[in-house]
């Protein structure tokens, strides 16, 4: 099993975060090491999206009803847009990897900290194509709720808690850790192509993944580091 952390070269609010997770994975005993991806990144980006043929389409400021998908798109916070959608390239860049070489990854942002080791045979063997691990305390809007939600029900995998209305995406407590096998990867980077480049934790939502699930047991937590895309 392969895991990739995405990591700002030279920032150190990221390299700090990378080295955490590394060293976490090992504390944790995890059977494979923690590999950094380097991230793409605001100097970087807008060549990126010319060379893969994509096109963001994700509003800056309010709420866009999106017609295509029927989901309310809201603005996230951000401080310089270049960071937000290097983001975006970057799982973006990871699902390509999964699918060409058609093996499932683990993918981590750099603020992921193992908390425990990962049984992921187990997480493989289910019917779902994305499976997130990361506690949503701290990590997510409405986090108690969606804590909560998991815990309560019996099944050790399921599938995402609704938390909001019907209309907003609902995905994982956030991108920092999750399991992605090839066929999820190939959904993912057909919805990029469908209804273009969205935040990565807004595209990759119930609504639009029928298979995207949650662990009841939680792998990592978040480090609560200063973000790398909303500061300035």
């Amino acid at each position: 099993m392969k895991a990739f952390c995405i990591t700002v070269k030279n920032n150190p609010i990221s390299e700090k975060g990378f080295n955490a997770c590394w060293q976490s994975c090992r504390d944790a005993k995890n059977d494979f090491n923690v590999k950094r991806f380097n991230a793409s990144t605001e100097s970087t980006v807008k060549k990126e999206i010319i060379d893969w043929d994509l096109v963001w389409n994700y509003p800056w400021e309010g709420r866009v009803s999106c017609i295509a998908t029927g989901l309310v798109k809201s603005a996230y916070p951000t401080a310089i847009k270049e960071r937000r959608m290097a983001a975006a390239v970057s799982h973006f860049r990871l699902w390509t990897e999964c699918f060409e070489k058609k093996e499932p990854i683990i993918v981590l942002e750099h603020d992921a900290f193992f908390i425990k080791k990962l049984d992921y045979q187990y997480l493989l063997d289910s019917k779902y194509d994305i499976i997130g691990i990361n506690n949503p305390l701290g990590a997510t809007r409405r986090a108690q709720l969606f804590h909560d939600i998991i815990k309560k029900n019996k099944k050790d995998i399921q599938p995402v808690p609704t938390i909001d209305e019907f209309n907003i995406p609902q995905g994982l407590a956030g991108n920092s850790a999750y399991i992605i096998k090839p066929s999820g990867a190939e959904k993912m980077i057909e919805l990029v192509f469908k209804y273009g480049l969205w935040p990565n934790d807004a595209l990759m939502c119930k609504q639009l993944v029928d298979n995207l699930g949650v662990s009841k047991t939680f792998y990592t937590r978040v480090q609560g580091l200063t973000s790398t895309t909303t500061q300035h």
